[in-house]
């Protein structure tokens, strides 16, 4: 199983570009709570655990040398999930509701500093750059202040429980104020773009993305009105004839034309709880069962699927999954757990959802 596991890794790494393909958004309810969410996708399956990270928890940034970069104590507490065992979260929110997730960066768009004796105490995996921030920041503000001051490094480290290749991360941070930062490292430096639209996917760059939408403007939610030629009337054949020309693939600039779409014409809440439900059905749009989208590589099938769905509510600093083989939704409440213990706590998330059989109510 574990020689199986490796030529999986190490397939996945040639093919990993192409079958990554996270999505995240964010909504406002009418009682002023922010709601963000996203999938996590990848072409082979990754093991993922819930955890809790207490105050006080030291971490020492990763470099290609071993854990002797950055050291960073933890400011706050924060919730999240992990892939294997590398114990930093990769999405997740803390007690300050500054929640922050990894997301790919392929193509050639992400690179990392080289570590030297100059700038080793400042270096982190970016895996580690994660959870520095969920650990050390209350705000969006805070965190690009730190990241624009040159804090941190990010260096060019195999990330744990990920194929054996330096995985390229960019980050989407957003607080309970709801602003929301992009983080991307590109030339070796880290970059910042402060995002209005709360949403995320891969490649390209962040910018280009946003240049993008500008080839969206006229969708619209409300029907096209009917349309007179010659004395004819012509009506629309079915409801959505608003979103006529959305684009519907799986690709990353698509993704993030719907992801926009929908967060944006999204009928706000009433509450943070139904703005939790509602993020979770618009997430849905971009679930993606196995087989739709995949590569073949040696005659081996990869296909990408959705196999985490994470929610995260900054209001009442509680956080929300689903996985592919269990639909049924988990929440870990912050104001819950204790955040002052000495060790992390973690929880598989590889539970398999039943079904529930109702025929002896219909007799």
């Amino acid at each position: 199983m574990k020689k199986l596991i490796i030529k999986l890794f190490v397939a996945s790494a040639v093919l990993v570009g192409s079958l990554e393909a996270c999505t995240g958004l964010q909504v406002k309810t009418k009682d002023d709570a922010y709601i963000s969410g996203r999938t996590l996708e990848f072409g082979i399956f990754l093991p993922t655990s819930a955890i809790s990270v207490p105050r006080g928890y030291t971490f020492v940034g990763q470099t290609p040398s071993g854990r002797n970069g950055k050291k960073f104590v933890s400011k706050y507490a924060s919730v999240g999930v992990i892939i294997g065992n590398n114990e930093v979260i990769l999405d997740g929110i803390n007690e300050k509701g500054l929640s922050c997730g990894m997301f790919y960066l392929p193509g050639g768009y992400t690179t990392y500093s080289t570590t030297t004796s100059k700038n080793k105490q400042k270096t982190m995996s970016a895996s580690d750059f994660n959870q520095w921030i969920l650990s050390r920041f209350a705000t969006v503000d805070e965190v690009k202040k730190a990241v624009d001051a040159g804090e941190v490094v990010l260096s060019k480290v195999l990330t744990e429980g990920f194929p054996p290749s330096v995985q390229p991360f960019h980050f989407l941070i957003s607080d309970k104020s709801g602003k929301s930062l992009v983080v991307e490292s590109i030339d070796a430096k880290l970059k910042t773009y402060n995002n209005p639209l709360g949403v995320l996917t891969n490649a390209p760059t962040f910018d280009w993305h946003m240049t993008n939408v500008k080839n969206y403007i006229s969708l619209s939610p409300n029907n096209v009105k009917p349309l007179v030629i010659n004395g004819k009337e012509f009506k629309q054949l079915g409801q959505g004839s608003g979103m006529h020309g959305l684009p519907g693939d799986y690709s990353p600039p698509s993704r993030f034309i719907r992801a926009v779409a929908f967060s944006a014409t999204a009928i706000p809440e009433v509450n943070a709880q139904k703005g939790v439900y509602q993020v979770f059905h618009l997430l849905n749009n971009f679930d993606i069962p196995v087989g739709i989208a995949r590569e073949t590589h040696k005659g081996v099938i990869y296909s990408d699927y959705t196999m985490l769905t994470t929610v995260r509510d900054s209001k009442n600093l509680k956080f929300y999954y689903k996985t592919y083989a269990d639909q049924t939704i988990k929440m870990i409440d912050l104001n819950a757990i204790n955040k002052n213990v000495k060790t992390i706590k973690k929880l598989s998330t590889m539970s398999k959802q039943t079904y529930v059989d109702i025929s002896k109510k219909l007799y």
